[in-house]
């Protein structure tokens, strides 16, 4: 697999084009205590690139202009999450963003699985390997299997919302999944504040 790490922030002649793959690697999933490791991208070419955030990063321009420009689709698996942490460490809004899990929820209704392992077996039938999740990704220096793992993570974020969005349109479902794509924002701001619980419930 070809890939290209970054140290710190993208370069300027990256072209993420108008709609890009990506995936977080932290030290664990608490917002305010494990910190954001390294940031993985495809584009629509099949361009895969690595941002590694090192300690006491609080700033990466070019990388925070990207994820934040509007004519640029953002799509993740739990954009929940990494839209947290991508906010918390580098103060940036992620926008506008597509989550392949929310659509699988929405659509997927036949099963409780809804992890990126099960999904890309269940819709591309490719196997997975998460071996390396939860290696060390504070590490100064990655191992070429950590990559290998981290790129694997946004191969084929592509091709899921292409099959997700058909499922989608078919249900009549498609304005509901947009509906909660455009709430995450509030969502996530909400988990780095600390509220708990489901707001809505009795």
């Amino acid at each position: 697999m070809e890939f290209e790490l970054y140290q710190k922030d993208l370069p300027d002649s990256f072209d993420p084009g108008s709609i890009l793959a990506i995936d977080t690697e932290t030290m664990g999933l608490t917002i305010h205590r494990d910190r954001l490791c390294l940031i993985q991208m495809r584009n629509e070419a099949g361009q895969i690139v690595m941002v590694q955030i090192h300690v006491g990063q609080s700033e990466a321009p070019n990388l925070t202009n990207m994820l934040s420009d509007p004519k640029v689709l953002k799509i993740f698996h739990f954009a929940r999450a990494d839209m947290a942490m991508l906010k918390f460490n580098l103060g940036v809004d992620v926008a506008p963003v597509y989550c392949t899990k929310i659509a699988s929820r929405l659509c997927r209704t036949n099963t409780q699985s809804h992890g990126l392992k099960s999904l890309v077996e269940d819709l591309l039938g490719i196997e997975l390997s998460k071996e390396k999740q939860v290696s060390d990704w504070g590490a100064e220096e990655l191992s070429r299997e950590q990559l290998e793992y981290a790129a694997s993570d946004v191969l084929y974020l592509h091709s899921l919302k292409e099959i997700l969005d058909q499922r989608l349109e078919r249900d009549g479902r498609t304005h509901l999944a947009d509906s909660c794509f455009k709430f995450l924002p509030t969502i996530t701001a909400m988990d780095i504040e600390g509220w708990k619980g489901d707001i809505f419930a009795h």
